[in-house]
């Protein structure tokens, strides 16, 4: 889940960039980029951090052009170090940059592919500079010494062809233009807006609606699965479906569970809105499987889940309290590497208010489980408030498989739900009771608002992998990638790398 924004402007858009990545930061914490273009100069920066720390005045000044790119990354798969910072480049043909957000599942089969025929190197482990290099192989099929806007969008008909997974790139190509484009399945977001300026139309493609509602951009719509947006030069917009069909939307339900901002529509879906109804939905749960309860307050684990907090103690006729004071200057736990880094983290982010926890009956609510360490810490934080009896509810099911499209889950064996039913998670994080979402209670929730989108990605909920070929051996070399052990030991070899460098 990472976060990506391009611009064709009339001024320098090098802090228009900067301001949306500021609001895609939720998507990712890991490292920063921006890429300008500037008549027949390429300007970079980017670096590991959080937009605020990548970004001073004297890198601000450098980016100077009216075209740009920007990303903020969340690593995936084992991507973890400096060199996976985006975006990337090739100088050929024509110069192209990439930002991307997803994962390619034939990643290792297409770095292959073009070693061996296409006769390019890729320098880092990451998918997306697989991605670039593809759609870079593909537009350099026309030979022509100046890109058209047919062959862009024969270039991106060749992606969907080769490249298996999630991927919502933007891509820029020196002296053309900018080009947005979505996997056939719609798995992760991408949408495109525009603003009329004195000297003339602008337009920016996003990850999410709210970077464009900041920089004073109307909506015009999502960029549809299989689709590319092309914006030139000159401010000119073009469209055209480059997927062959079948085409099935299937973006993910986790965007709305947790990844996205309340503020964004995503695919015509209100996510404000999806997490009221996750709330009623989970209330009717709770009376239905629990109809003698002895709840008395609701309170929300800050921020995702309050929408749904709100919204199920309102249906319940329950009070609702502020219970955990969020610290804001720590990062979201779910994306941080490192277990030892996330258990640490939860006593810096949250702070009890005791007054409402002491003597009452507790119904925590949080947007998903995952690892499940969070959740155990925070339910003792609520009994060390003096919470008499400590219940827990999840707005999302058992998250029981690891997601191959962008979201670095765990491995399989790390997720607290793996070969558990919800009285054995119950006791594992030390709650009195544990009500999970149901899966078709969710499905109904975001569904309701695009009743035109006929399934979701829920592989991490139900094991169903909506682009298919996700084999075991697949899956297992995943989780070799993203077990915390892994993890542990690539960090030691960094350290062992950086340190025999510096002797040498």
């Amino acid at each position: 889940m990472c976060g990506v924004i391009g611009m064709v402007g009339r001024e320098p858009v090098n802090q228009l960039l900067y301001e949306a990545l500021t609001v895609l930061q939720h998507r990712g914490q890991d490292a920063a980029g921006i890429m300008t273009y500037d008549a027949g100069q390429l300007n970079l920066r980017k670096s590991n951090g959080l937009v605020r720390d990548v970004f001073r005045t004297r890198h601000m000044r450098r980016l100077t052009g009216t075209m740009g790119i920007g990303h903020v990354r969340y690593p995936t798969a084992g991507c973890e170090s400096e060199a996976e910072a985006q975006p990337f480049y090739v100088n050929s043909p024509y110069g192209i940059s990439l930002a991307h957000n997803g994962n390619l599942v034939n990643a290792r089969r297409l770095k292959r592919e073009l070693f061996i025929s296409d006769l390019r190197h890729i320098n880092t482990d990451s998918d997306s500079e697989i991605l670039l290099n593809v759609f870079a192989h593909e537009l350099a099929q026309s030979g022509k010494t100046r890109v058209e806007v047919d062959d862009i969008f024969a270039a991106v008909s060749g992606v969907h062809r080769r490249c298996h997974g999630a991927y919502a790139a933007v891509s820029m190509i020196n002296g053309c233009g900018i080009v947005g484009f979505r996997d056939p399945n719609g798995i992760r977001p991408l949408c495109f807006g525009e603003r009329v300026t004195a000297t003339g139309r602008e337009y920016a493609i996003a990850s999410e609606s709210v970077a464009l509602d900041v920089l004073g951009f109307t909506l015009v719509r999502e960029v549809l699965p299989g689709e590319a947006v092309f914006v030139d030069t000159d401010g000119v917009l073009h469209t055209r479906q480059c997927a062959e069909e079948p085409i099935t939307h299937s973006p993910c339900i986790f965007e709305y569970v947790y990844l996205s901002r309340p503020d964004s529509i995503v695919d015509g879906i209100t996510v404000h809105k999806a997490r009221l109804r996750m709330g009623e939905r989970l209330a009717a749960k709770v009376e239905r499987a629990w109809p003698d309860h002895d709840i008395d307050v609701v309170i929300p684990i800050p921020d995702t889940s309050r929408t749904v907090a709100m919204q199920l103690a309102y249906e319940l006729g329950l009070k609702y309290r502020e219970g955990f004071i969020k610290n804001r200057y720590i990062g979201r736990t779910f994306i941080m590497p490192g277990q030892a880094v996330r258990q640490k983290s939860v006593r810096q982010k949250l702070n009890p208010i005791p007054l409402e926890f002491r003597g009452q009956n507790v119904l925590l609510v949080d947007d998903s489980i995952v690892r499940g360490n969070t959740s155990q810490q925070i339910v003792q934080l609520a009994r060390d408030a003096g919470a008499a009896k400590v219940y827990f509810a999840s707005a999302a099911p058992p998250v029981r498989y690891p997601n191959v499209y962008g979201i670095d889950m765990p491995a399989a064996e790390e997720l607290i739900a793996h070969e558990r039913n919800e009285d054995q998670i119950a006791r594992v994080i030390g709650a009195d009771k544990l009500i999970y979402q149901d899966l078709e209670d969710l499905k109904a929730a975001v569904g309701a608002g695009n009743p035109a989108i006929p399934r979701f990605d829920c592989s991490c909920f139900d094991g169903e992998y909506v682009t298919g070929g996700i084999s075991d051996a697949y899956l297992a070399g995943i989780s070799e990638m993203r077990s915390d052990t892994a993890r542990s030991r690539r960090r030691e070899e960094d350290l062992e790398n950086v340190a025999l460098h510096n002797h040498s």
